[in-house]
């Protein structure tokens, strides 16, 4: 935890900091507002916002090298001043914030290019790239606040883009459901996220990180227990972690450029920066960390198991995604120097999850927009570009040195052993079966879709490669996909320095040697390449084939989907129309009720109401003859 954070006020070129994200919001009130008139050139100007942000980042992330204590704030008006609560409107560029901008703009930016070619005959391009720019925005947002209220905007944007993003085709039931599931399931995250910062208000009077972090060693251990278990569900809900996990493969029934910014860059990262942002928190409970970990490592077996007994090319990937994420929620759950571990995780992935969508997109382009992995086969030989390149990028994910994901992901099994006591045989353990069943699921998803025999349909005559927009940021990711772990290992956990805090003196507890851990997971993972290559070499059933218990229970998801249905949606769709009918029969009822009685009890008092002298002169004399008859009764002690 650190003891004290100091930035310094921004000045010169990184006073304009808040151009990141005003440049991508300004494209897209642009691309939506202007409407049809921005049909002709609006999709270039969505990809120029970014490839801006992206340069201005570049320049932004030099120029804080240059500093000696590398982190920027910049106050730009104050949000919200209501007796002691002070929300200031600022950002915070530090070396955490800066390497998560170069990611979301870099990655970003080709997947907007990559887009234009995607997207070509769509008559709603225009409006995708504006949504595009809209989600860029927020998530600059999210990761530059320099307060936990700024942070949760950006959060709130993000999850609203991303629901425009993923029922973009609304004309589609699937798209419109999985829509409206992410939405829905990202509330539920998204109202524990609240009230941690309702709580940090509470406690310590104030969201600003440096504030927050620094007085958050006087607050009692199970208020931060609780607070930080709140920020955790808001992280599993937009990082796609159990429990809240069931939203993220569905998100595939968007446009492929959705699912790879989505999968890669952006939204499933949010929960991770949110750990890794608030790791004075976490670091202050350790049963916090404990929790964390068991999220990430069950995670990422959740992810492998159903990977493999998926068909559909994208939520193969999507599924890889919510156990890649795992993996990173293990390193920052683990926490001290696997903070930094996971970070570099995150960044490599962005590079090889980008390079697998965007593939898959290509192989969809040039398969009539099929997505079963079983139909197709021989590919390699007619999209050379897109082989080479989702070639690469299967090897890095695998984990396979040279490449990047072997330099970013091994060191976190590595610090997995090297948790004190026994759990580090769990979650090491863990993270290693995952490394294994990572390579045997992804393995297959190349060899069936690439190698082997032809398996395709009888409306494919000669399947193409994509147009030159499309494979260019193919081969720029392919190169990130190869360098990126490398040159990120040995670099970026000294520059988070300055955010996570210098673990370089802790003491290690290793259960195992650094070599023989590495020496595991490089024969664990050939293993399940191995296998996965002498099984499905030769093609695979067309047709589902009956299964296994597992097999079957991993087709439906663990039964995820049915346990959210049976507890959550049923009960809750029945406590409706419960409302409903005690709205509508009960309340409703009585003040109906008694409208009717007033309304029925005048109708038959008007009727005595006829107009007629005669009618009034009788009903006149029967009164006095009442009222006489009465006071003879009294007199005459009738009524005594």
């Amino acid at each position: 935890m650190h003891d004290t954070v100091e930035y310094a006020h921004a000045s010169g070129l990184l006073s304009s900091v808040w151009l990141l994200i005003a440049i991508p919001l300004a494209s897209a009130a642009i691309l939506l507002l202007l409407g049809k008139r921005a049909d002709k050139w609006g999709h270039w100007l969505g990809v120029a916002s970014v490839g801006v942000s992206f340069v201005l980042g570049l320049t932004y992330f030099f120029q804080l090298r240059g500093l000696d204590n590398r982190a920027v704030e910049l106050s730009l008006f104050d949000y919200i001043e209501v007796g002691s609560l002070h929300v200031d409107f600022g950002l915070l560029f530090d070396p955490l914030s800066a390497v998560f901008v170069l990611l979301i703009t870099g990655v970003g930016s080709l997947i907007h290019l990559y887009a234009v070619g995607y997207m070509e005959h769509d008559a709603g391009r225009r409006r995708f790239f504006g949504y595009f720019n809209l989600f860029v925005a927020a998530m600059l947002l999210l990761v530059l606040g320099n307060n936990f209220v700024m942070l949760y905007i950006g959060w709130e944007g993000v999850g609203l883009a991303s629901y425009l993003l993923i029922s973009f085709w609304v004309e589609r039931p699937s798209a419109a459901t999985a829509g409206k599931k992410a939405f829905l399931m990202n509330r539920v995250g998204d109202a524990g996220f609240a009230i941690a910062i309702f709580l940090m208000f509470a406690q310590l009077g104030t969201t600003q990180y440096d504030e927050v972090f620094n007085g958050i060693g006087a607050v009692a251990s199970g208020t931060v227990l609780i607070m930080g278990l709140l920020l955790l569900l808001g992280a599993t809900g937009k990082s796609g972690q159990f429990p809240l996990q069931a939203w993220l493969p569905d998100a595939m029934e968007g446009p492929t450029p959705v699912s790879a910014l989505i999968h890669a860059a952006t939204m499933v990262t949010a929960g991770v920066y949110l750990i890794a942002r608030s790791n004075p928190i976490f670091t202050a409970n350790e049963t916090l960390q404990t929790v964390v970990v068991s999220v990430g490592a069950l995670t990422l077996l959740i992810g492998c198991i159903i990977g493999c007994a998926k068909d559909d090319i994208k939520r193969v990937l999507a599924w890889s995604t919510v156990s890649q994420i795992g993996y990173m929620f293990l390193g920052v759950g683990l926490g001290g120097a696997a903070y930094a571990l996971a970070i570099v995780h995150l960044l490599a992935h962005g590079f090889f999850k980008a390079g697998l969508f965007l593939g898959a997109g290509s192989v969809m382009h040039g398969m009539h927009d099929q997505t079963d992995i079983r139909r197709f086969g021989g590919l390699w030989r007619y999209m050379r570009i897109t082989w080479a390149t989702f070639g690469l990028a299967w090897l890095a994910i695998i984990g396979l040195p040279p490449l990047s994901g072997f330099f970013s992901k091994e060191p976190i099994i590595v610090a997995a052993y090297e948790r004190e006591g026994w759990t580090a045989w769990l979650f090491g353990t863990a993270a290693l079966i995952g490394a294994g069943v990572t390579a045997f699921y992804m393995t297959r998803l190349f060899v069936l879709t690439f190698h082997g025999p032809k398996r395709w349909t009888e409306d494919i005559d000669h399947p193409h490669e994509s147009p030159p927009v499309m494979t260019v940021p193919l081969v720029l990711l392919a190169v990130g996909s190869v360098a990126a772990g490398g040159l990120m290992a040995s670099s970026v956990p000294d520059w988070l320095v300055p955010a996570l805090g210098d673990h370089s003196g802790e003491e290690v507890h290793a259960v195992m040697s650094h070599g023989l851990i590495t020496a595991l997971s490089i024969v664990v993972t050939l293993l399940g390449a191995g296998l996965a290559y002498a099984l499905f070499r030769n093609g695979t059933a067309l047709q589902e084939q009956p299964a296994g218990p597992v097999v079957t229970a991993a087709r439906r998801n663990l039964y995820a989907d049915a346990f959210n249905e049976a507890v959550f949606e049923k009960p809750g769709i029945f406590l409706t129309r419960a409302l409903v009918f005690l709205d509508n029969r009960g309340i409703d009822g009585l003040v109906n009720g008694l409208a009717a009685a007033v309304g029925g009890g005048s109708s038959r008092l008007r009727r005595l109401q006829t107009g007629f002298v005669r009618s009034y002169a009788m009903s006149m004399l029967t009164g006095a003859l009442l009222v006489v008859a009465a006071f003879l009764a009294l007199q005459l002690g009738w009524l005594a």
